[in-house]
């Protein structure tokens, strides 16, 4: 039984029970053996301060758009600011007079994204988009969307090359373009100079040649060179002089080749993160190819437009894949969805090495599988996941300093293990709660509220938690309100200010909201027990109300109707059918007479269906008397 929860002898025959603190639900539990400071079953509830609770506040209809939403950013320059929503296979601007479609090519899956140097990288499983504004010469500013690899960054792939080959590698080829450049310095008299690869495509070669002031001259090809393009060989009709600079390079020569199959590997990624050499958050590191399952690839330093063809990582065996990412600390967390031997999490360090970024795997921690790959968020500083057994974390060790994961869901793990298909589960951290959209449910972690459980020794501490009527498939903050998506295209905002009775309805119905109390069967479960008093302290709104009720015998039955002794008088939410004279903003302390007799045990509802009623919880107590052994 809780701390904050006693039964204390008042005389010979009466008896009290008092419930101050009121934490979370207890899924896990039977009711019977649920403790008191928690409830059973509490639909639409949520703390309201620790130790209280309150009935979450409800939302309203922004927009409804063609096909399921898939994601939301806020896209945030100089030139302004864009909400954007991806749903179906279009991408919206979310504009005051309604939503305005930008791009409407995207593959109907869940999308991805990071702002990057003033422009949106987005990913879909089948393309790389880039959306933001260009400025043209004239410094006219036009916002644009089109694949990553129309204006992907074009590597110089050798440096201080002869005519005939060798040099120096400086660049990889990039996987997005299937352009190159080769650096020569000439010698004066070769007319025949070999690029580094052959088969190339269509696309005319184009060169430069330095001049003695300093510029560069440009050259075509069929007036300046030939091309054999099956051997990769430029034949200039005349040899180009030596080099104005000695030592420097003077000729560069700019190729094209057909780099479909690398390009998709990272066009076909779904999942992404922000990493970098020190814990930075300067590369975006990729993943979530089905073909390539357990790799994963990375970009150059603030360009998401360059991805080496040699940055990339092989984390185990191709019979697990990598889910998701968790930045811990310094390190990237790799999460994959299984393995034989329990190494599901492998963390690597970013450093440099010769000037190079580089990214060693610096060791696996024993632990579930994710089973999400859109799971991922942090309350406080502790990433958290979905796995097959519930929400877990990636949680230090007091003695050794090791990490290890450890249990976070403890109480809701039933619930959420039967509530649809945990790939399809989408979380999302707003202010002190980690929300996680699952089938028709919202299953909510409070960061707030942290307890030992003893059924789960492994874990150092659980998250009280919460259960909402919500079916939401993507959820996303925009000016301080949470937001989400559904799987039929409607956008959502929820309500922001809780003393507002105009807050406590979802898109105008009612909210229905109750709070179970575990199953009481007083000092000893094997004797009869009468209730002769319920008392409850509620918190004071304008329009508020409760209906008590009570489980006997397995059949619920109404006790009390209490309408208005919590309510106060406001006269900006005035409402004549819950009018009162009462100016009291104070808690309500409400008493009422009821007689449950000669029960074994028996569970109480405080519950509200009303629309547009805020509806609080502060204490619940209750007098009994016990006489007799029970018989039935």
């Amino acid at each position: 039984m809780a701390k904050e929860t006693s039964i204390p002898s008042a005389g010979p025959a009466r008896n009290v029970l008092n419930v101050s603190y009121l934490r979370g639900v207890d899924l896990h539990n039977s009711p019977t053996n649920v403790d008191l400071s928690r409830s059973p079953d509490a639909p639409n509830m949520i703390r309201d301060v620790p130790g209280k609770v309150r009935k979450r506040m409800g939302y309203e209809s922004q927009a409804v758009l063609l096909g399921r939403i898939n994601g939301a950013w806020l896209l945030d320059t100089v030139h302004g600011e864009k909400k954007l929503i991806h749903a179906g296979t279009a991408l919206y601007e979310l504009t005051e007079d309604g939503p305005v479609s930008v791009y409407n090519e995207m593959a109907d899956h869940r999308s991805t994204g990071w702002q990057i140097g003033g422009k949106l990288y987005l990913l879909d499983g089948t393309h790389f988009l880039k959306y933001g504004p260009e400025e043209d010469e004239d410094g006219q500013v036009s916002w644009k969307i089109a694949e990553v690899s129309q204006s992907a960054y074009v590597p110089t792939v050798i440096i201080n090359r002869d005519p005939s080959g060798g040099g120096t590698a400086y660049e990889p080829v990039n996987m997005l373009s299937d352009k190159w450049i080769d650096s020569f310095l000439s010698d004066g008299s070769s007319t025949e100079y070999q690029l580094s690869f052959g088969d190339l495509d269509d696309t005319p070669v184009t060169g430069q040649q330095l001049q003695e002031d300093g510029s560069w001259k440009d050259l075509t090809e069929n007036t300046d060179f030939t091309v054999d393009r099956k051997t990769g060989k430029v034949t200039f009709k005349s040899a180009p002089g030596k080099s104005p600079v000695t030592g420097q390079d003077n000729i560069k020569l700019t190729a094209s080749k057909d780099r479909s199959e690398s390009r998709e590997k990272i066009e076909h990624c779904t999942v992404s993160t922000l990493f970098g050499v020190a814990g930075a958050s300067d590369r975006l590191f990729l993943t979530g190819n089905n073909q390539w399952p357990n790799y994963d690839w990375y970009s150059q330093m603030n360009d998401p437009t360059f991805f080496g063809d040699t940055w990339y990582s092989m984390l185990g065996q191709d019979s697990s894949k990598i889910v998701g990412y968790s930045v811990v600390g310094d390190r990237l967390a790799a999460h994959k969805d299984r393995a034989e031997d329990g190494r599901n999490v492998f963390l690597r360090t970013g450093q440099l090495t010769d000037g190079k970024a580089a990214f060693p795997v610096t060791g696996a921690l024993q632990g579930e599988g994710a089973a999400s790959s859109y799971s991922f968020g942090y309350l406080g500083t502790e990433p958290l996941f979905l796995t097959p057994l519930g929400v877990y974390a990636i949680s230090p060790t007091d003695i050794t300093g090791e990490r290890y994961t450890q249990s976070r869901s403890f109480y809701i793990n039933p619930a959420i293990l039967e509530a649809g298909d945990l790939s399809d589960a989408f979380a999302f951290v707003y202010k002190d709660f980690y929300l996680l959209a699952l089938g028709s449910k919202i299953f909510i972690l409070d960061g707030l509220q942290k307890t030992y459980e003893r059924g789960t020794p492994y874990s150092s501490y659980q998250y009280e938690c919460y259960v909402w009527n919500v079916a939401a498939r993507v959820l996303w903050e925009w000016d301080g309100a949470l937001w989400f998506g559904t799987t039929d295209g409607k956008v959502f905002r929820f309500f922001t200010d809780p003393t507002s009775g105009m807050s406590y309805s979802d898109d105008g119905q009612a909210i229905t909201a109750w709070w179970d109390m575990a199953d009481f069967d007083g000092n000893s479960f094997y004797r009869n027990k009468t209730i002769r008093m319920f008392c409850m302290r509620l918190a004071a709104a304008p329009a508020t109300s409760v209906v008590l009720k009570a489980q006997v015998r397995g059949i619920w039955t109404e006790l009390r109707r209490v309408m208005s002794k919590a309510r106060y008088f406001v006269f900006s939410e005035i409402t004549f059918s819950k009018f009162t004279f009462s100016t009291d903003t104070t808690p309500k302390t409400i008493v009422q007479k009821i007689k449950v007799k000669k029960v074994d045990k028996t569970r109480f509802r405080l519950e509200n269906r009303e629309k547009n009623e805020p509806f609080g919880i502060y204490e619940i107590s209750l007098e009994f008397t016990e006489s007799g052994r029970y018989k039935r």
